[in-house]
């Protein structure tokens, strides 16, 4: 998927402003790119992966790009507890289907935590497509919205989705952790 397809898959779910963002399981940074260019010259970016190739690709993209001063880049395991500032976002585009599936709830359960109180929630995944082994434990948005409800946050809009050359479609959804009590 290039830039400008993730940028239009996930338009609709990213507020333009002084927001702080995670991009977990950045990859080589379609979406980092996307989500830069949507949050706009105040937005910030830590892009996050266990990947060291990835990483060093990435570092070349950002740097290619001009957002040095935008994009922090870390070396990490959304798997496991983050140390991460309160976060205004986190995207989860073509990631969360590496997780075992037994897994996913609980890795959500984390990511929720990390978020502010209305923070945004985006995942990026497929419905309709079969296991195999680049999209291990897919995620359909059904499924999605069933893992998000057990973990106290309403059920996601799916904000975009595009058909997948691989089979099924592509999705984009968007949830909001609850806002604070009164």
């Amino acid at each position: 998927m290039d830039v400008q397809t993730a940028a239009a898959l996930i338009q609709s779910a990213v507020v333009p402003g002084a927001a702080t963002w995670a991009d977990l399981g950045a990859g080589t940074g379609t979406f980092t790119l996307a989500l830069a260019s949507l949050l706009g010259h105040n937005g910030r970016i830590i892009a996050l992966d266990r990947d060291f190739s990835a990483l060093a690709e990435l570092r070349n993209v950002v740097r290619e790009s001009g957002l040095e001063q935008r994009v922090v880049i870390q070396r990490g395991d959304f798997l496991q507890p983050l140390s991460l500032p309160p976060l205004d976002g986190a995207l989860l585009a073509n990631a969360l289907h590496f997780v075992p599936r037994r897994d996913q709830r609980s890795v959500l359960s984390h990511i929720v935590a990390l978020l502010r109180p209305r923070g945004r929630l985006l995942v990026v995944d497929y419905d309709g497509r079969a296991a195999n082994q680049w999209v291990p434990f897919p995620v359909s948005s059904r499924r999605l919205a069933e893992m998000l409800t057990q973990v106290g946050v309403a059920a996601p809009a799916v904000v975009g989705s595009i058909p997948s050359r691989y089979g099924g479609s592509i999705y984009a959804a968007l949830a909001l952790t609850p806002a604070p009590a009164r």
